[in-house]
């Protein structure tokens, strides 16, 4: 488990410009092929693993890692046999401009 908690994950990524912060937990075994999202995000796993393709790298995260992804970044997600958790501050694209 992550040593900083949600409040102080939150807060410093609003701090950074995100303008949405959630938790998203995934289930067991979860595939999801290669997409993209209209917004960039910077991610803790707290929970589980998962791993991240972005073009030819695929990083295996385990609690404790984190991830970033700029907005419209193709990328797939494979999530391990305990699916996994993450904390995810999201900047959307309309809150940028």
């Amino acid at each position: 488990m992550s040593a900083v908690t949600f409040p102080e994950f939150e807060a410093a990524a609003l701090a950074q410009g995100y303008d949405e912060v959630l938790e998203r937990a995934w289930q067991p075994l979860v595939e999801l092929d290669t997409h993209t999202h209209p917004f960039a995000v910077e991610a803790l796993v707290i929970q589980g693993e998962m791993w991240l393709t972005v073009g030819a790298q695929t990083r295996h995260l385990r609690p404790g890692d984190r991830f970033e992804l700029d907005q419209d970044v193709p990328h797939a997600e494979r999530y391990g046999s305990e699916g996994a958790t993450y904390w995810v501050a999201r900047r959307n694209a309309a809150a940028a401009a």
